[in-house]
């Protein structure tokens, strides 16, 4: 179980990760995403997580640059957007987010949806930006087992990370299930469920036995159950709140109580109707 914010999870091949980063889904660029960001990194979080339709990564690498927090020691995430997918409109992308983000290398590049079609064709750009040396790891976003299994089939690399919506609602067991067996790393986007669970009652009675609160007791049920996690949020108490779950631990009882909320609920689109 990682012990602090800088504790790592090692990719298939043999990249470190932090468990816990911030993300900035939603975080307007400008001095909102900056300040945010900024404010992670004084705070000993080391991953931050953008992706091109967000529209904020020049911003990201603003805060980078500003909080000078030597690059080795950052771990620094984008994603390709389903416009762009395909082979050589890919690297195009990758070309104008890293220029965006003012970085001369990434560490992990995404596919941020399963563009039907085009996904595998996207996933031999990011194999070549990875052989090429201008990221040190590749992975998808929000692809089911299915398209996993599709990828895979025709994929030289395999991927490294699937980040998806997770939360107690939305526990994603055989999904869950199939990327550890296969290696793949599995990431939460969206871990509060946009602030819903927050008031949960079964949430909210376990946090108060451990003294913290329900967003806390939340990222710790992801790190508990080997998932990174990475919440966004634009305030500064509240990014040092977040990562302020390394002092506890959840009992197997608790872990039982919180994996029973499932509902395979959603707060975003299903990957399978998603309207690309």
């Amino acid at each position: 179980m990682p012990q602090n914010l800088q504790d790592t999870t090692t990719l298939h091949n043999g990249v470190k990760m932090p468990w816990f980063g911030l993300g900035v889904f939603k975080v307007q660029e400008g001095s909102e995403v900056v300040e945010s960001v900024k404010a992670a990194l004084r705070n000993g979080y080391k991953s931050i997580d953008t992706a091109a339709v967000y529209r904020n990564e020049e911003g990201v690498g603003q805060a980078v640059k500003e909080a000078g927090v030597p690059r080795e020691e950052l771990f620094i995430t984008t994603k390709v957007w389903n416009s762009d997918q395909g082979y050589e409109s890919t690297l195009q992308a990758f070309e104008t987010s890293m220029e965006k983000l003012g970085l001369d290398y990434l560490d992990l590049y995404l596919i941020h949806w399963p563009v039907a079609g085009k996904y595998k064709e996207t996933w031999k750009a990011l194999e070549k930006l990875y052989k090429d040396g201008k990221v040190r790891a590749i992975g998808v976003s929000n692809f089911h087992v299915h398209h996993l299994k599709d990828l895979m089939a025709d994929s030289e690399i395999k991927p490294m990370v699937n980040q998806v919506e997770y939360h107690p609602h939305l526990a994603q067991t055989e999904l869950h299930e199939f990327c550890k067996a296969e290696g793949i790393q599995m990431e939460a986007w969206s871990p509060l469920k946009q602030g819903e669970l927050l008031s949960e009652p079964t949430i909210v009675e376990i946090a108060e036995k451990h003294k913290k609160s329900p967003a806390q007791l939340i990222l710790r049920w992801d790190l508990q159950n080997e998932v990174v996690t990475i919440p966004k949020s634009v305030k500064e108490h509240r990014i040092i709140e977040n990562a302020d779950i390394f002092d506890f631990e959840l009992s197997a009882e608790d872990m039982d109580r919180l994996n029973s909320l499932n509902k395979n609920e959603r707060v975003g689109p299903d990957p399978d109707n998603f309207n690309f």
